[in-house]
């Protein structure tokens, strides 16, 4: 009997502190629902491909939503725009994913643009630019590409987080 009580009450308390200010204070709005971040991703990324091919480079799009004043958690969504691997960009060659994803991971930590950071990068980072950063009522928008030279990775990047920009 005491444990259903305990149960009872718990479920109460839950259900009072979830409705109430501080259930969002982390938050500066409500957070976007999957749905609409899949569709903005998703023009936002053929915005990517379209800036992409203007410029003649392909490489490896990403645009990720974390809602709230922190990154905590967020979506993601990528497209590979004509390949995702460059085996002769380097000694071992180039991983443009994992370049894509460390350019976001760098701004998910500072909320600058990568590579615009006044500190060293730290391990997992490389400091390069590519990756721009946006505040939004709810949340942040961080979006990389990697592929090309630093400028045109910017360029790239910058058609997607305009996309994102106008549809929340």
């Amino acid at each position: 009997m005491k444990t259903w009580q305990f149960l009872i009450s718990a479920t109460l308390m839950a259900a009072i502190l979830g409705s109430s200010p501080m259930a969002t204070a982390a938050g500066a709005g409500k957070p976007v629902n999957a749905k609409k971040f899949d569709a903005l991703a998703t023009a936002a990324l053929e915005a990517m491909k379209q800036k992409a091919a203007e410029l003649n480079i392909q490489g490896v799009a990403v645009v990720n939503y974390a809602p709230g004043d922190s990154v905590q958690n967020w979506s993601s969504k990528m497209a590979v725009v004509g390949r995702m691997t460059d085996p002769k960009a380097s000694a071992n060659g180039n991983n443009l994913l994992g370049i894509a994803y460390a350019k976001s991971a760098e701004m998910a930590d500072t909320l600058q643009n990568s590579g615009t950071v006044k500190r060293p990068p730290m391990t997992g980072e490389f400091g390069w630019q590519g990756g721009v950063v946006a505040p939004v009522k709810s949340g942040h928008l961080i979006v990389a590409f990697s592929g090309g030279k630093s400028e045109d990775d910017v360029q790239v990047s910058k058609a997607g987080l305009a996309v994102m920009l106008k549809g929340l």
